[in-house]
């Protein structure tokens, strides 16, 4: 197993006095960069310590996924029926099991239910029935991260049939007669609208869901000033569960598609069977169970880019979660998923203590790393199958995603290849940078300080360019 090097502190005087200027405390940065060719580090301070994470732990998730699951893999959201199918009436239940695609929206649910009208299922006589069972947490696996809070989406919880990631959008446009078109996706059943919007210039509209005492019937309230002048606004907010917005957004495409429902949509009762648990009884006998349709995610190669180019957090606690061995078919937990990237990290040379795994995303303080351990993954990496796949997700400086407003202008722009970490007490870039000469180099830069932690932003991006005008 290669073991790292006894990190030696090299911090260039210009850099140690950018980062004094900070205000910070310089015991609060941890700094590695290294050549990819494994030549010496060319920086690197406090690098054998760990430090928070934030959202650069996403790259420990994006390569454990492409080394496990391979660039081709996707998720699968099922369709069974429970009953026989006859003229386009479904005598049973339509079962929709949920396989943890965190990508999931409204237009992909709505394009897949046509598409099961197209193989003959028009009418269903029983329920909806909604299965989550391929997650299995424990309210102990979700104490790290925060609450999700209706104007905070980017903190929703992961769910194996989640839908346009727990965020429902309301659209606002007023046409040229000054009047106002409402849009809410996913059409929400049986929750009643209200234009509660007035007439006036300041084009500011917000969003209120609530529930009203004494009717089953929820409310959406819009609230705010609309004229014919304002463009058009979407607001969004997670104002349900994702249980919630499944059992009413699901109704809602499902009609919209066309299809009759004679039931409900209701949740799958864990004392309920299933059509696939039978399917090893059936498979015995000679008549396998099968979906009746799926309806399959971008491959990972895709979702990748998503999740490291806009830092999104519910793609990259699924992915984790996918990692679990024998997913989807058995249950994942996040002992399982955390269990097999460990395993993965130990192949790859690195000992428990130099990295803390939790989520995944980053959004969990236990996710700690040392920037050396990080830049020896990701040096291993870029020599591997997947190393360009791993670049091409990741943001670039002063071009796209979460850098496109960073290091514009200066050498590094264009150059650099990283991701952002960020929490209210730590800042992070990691990734790779190519130096003036063609020389590429793993970075890992990392602060965590408890007050005004912004402040060491300037001076990571100052590492950046210092590392690019090395020749």
């Amino acid at each position: 197993m290669p073991v790292l090097s006894e990190p030696v502190d090299l911090l260039p005087a210009a850099l140690r006095e950018r980062l004094s200027e900070t205000g910070l405390a310089i015991e609060g940065f941890g700094l590695h960069v290294q050549p990819l060719d494994g030549g010496p580090a060319v920086l690197s301070w406090q690098a054998a310590r760990p430090f928070v994470l934030a959202s650069t732990s996403k790259l420990i998730t994006s390569m454990a996924a492409l080394d496990l699951l391979g660039p081709a893999y996707r998720w699968r959201t099922r369709a069974y029926l429970s009953g026989p199918l006859t003229n386009g009436r479904l005598l049973g239940d339509l079962v929709i099991r949920g396989g943890g695609d965190a990508s999931l929206t409204s237009q992909d649910l709505l394009a897949w239910f046509q598409q099961l009208r197209e193989q003959g299922l028009h009418e269903v006589w029983g329920d909806i029935i909604l299965n989550r069972d391929a997650f299995s947490l424990r309210p102990q696996d979700l104490v790290s991260t925060p609450e999700p809070t209706p104007e905070r989406p980017h903190h929703v919880r992961p769910d194996a049939l989640a839908l346009d990631a727990g965020v429902v959008r309301v659209a606002v446009q007023s046409d040229s007669g000054g009047r106002t078109n409402i849009q809410v996706t996913p059409p929400l059943h049986d929750v009643k609208l209200i234009n509660a919007l007035g007439r006036g210039g300041a084009c500011v509209a917000n969003a209120v869901y609530r529930d009203v005492e004494g009717t089953p019937q929820p409310q959406l309230q819009i609230n705010g000033q609309w004229s014919a002048r304002c463009g058009p606004q979407q607001i969004k907010f997670s104002p349900v569960s994702m249980r919630d917005l499944g059992l009413r957004g699901i109704e809602g495409l499902w009609l919209q598609a066309g299809g009759v429902l004679r039931g409900r949509v209701i949740e799958h009762s864990p004392s309920s069977p299933v059509p696939w648990q039978l399917a090893e009884a059936q498979a015995a006998a000679g008549t396998p169970v099968i979906p009746f349709s799926e309806h399959v995610s971008a491959p990972l190669s895709e979702q990748l880019i998503d999740m490291n180019k806009r830092s999104d957090n519910l793609v990259a606690r699924h992915l984790m979660l996918s990692l679990a061995p024998d997913f989807p078919d058995r249950a994942a937990t996040a002992e399982a998923a955390q269990a097999r990237v460990r395993d993965w990290l130990t192949r790859k040379g690195v000992r428990k203590e130099w990295v803390g795994l939790d989520t995944g995303s980053g959004l969990s303080r236990l996710e700690k790393a040392t920037p050396q351990a990080m830049v020896h993954l990701l040096s291993r990496a870029a020599r591997g199958p997947q190393g360009k796949l791993l670049l091409k997700s990741l943001p670039i400086a002063g071009v796209d995603g979460t850098l496109e407003g960073r290091m514009r202008g200066g050498v590094a722009e264009g150059q650099a290849w990283l991701k952002t970490g960020t929490l209210l007490d730590t800042r992070g870039l990691a990734g790779y940078v190519r130096t003036r000469s063609g020389r590429m180099l793993g970075v890992c830069l990392l602060a965590n300080h408890a007050e005004n932690v912004a402040a060491a932003t300037p001076a990571l991006d100052a590492c950046v360019e210092w590392a690019a005008r090395l020749a």
